[in-house]
């Protein structure tokens, strides 16, 4: 059993997105695009996927580039939150 003083392994998920909407208030929606090998073909593809992000200053702008970490469900479909923003929008 591990020891109470160290802390527990982090596995939660992290990625980088651009902010697409932030008029809801503590939520901003994140598109974060992979790339990815065809399974057949072996082109590479590009998957994109929207995010609901939960972020209470509020203070983002769309266009911002931000990292996002998974959390425990926070709404009906906010299950990350912002953890840094990397670029602002210019």
């Amino acid at each position: 059993m591990a020891d109470a003083a160290s802390p527990r392994p982090n596995p939660r998920k992290t990625r980088e997105g651009i902010v697409t909407s932030a008029s809801m208030e503590k939520t901003v929606v994140v598109e974060v695009t992979d790339r990815v090998r065809h399974a057949r073909y072996g082109k590479t593809v590009q998957r994109s996927k929207k995010l609901y992000a939960h972020h209470e200053p509020g203070d983002l702008k769309v266009g911002d580039r931000v990292r996002v970490q998974e959390t425990r469900p926070l709404s009906k479909l906010k299950r990350w939150r912002v953890t840094d923003v990397i670029e602002r929008a210019r």
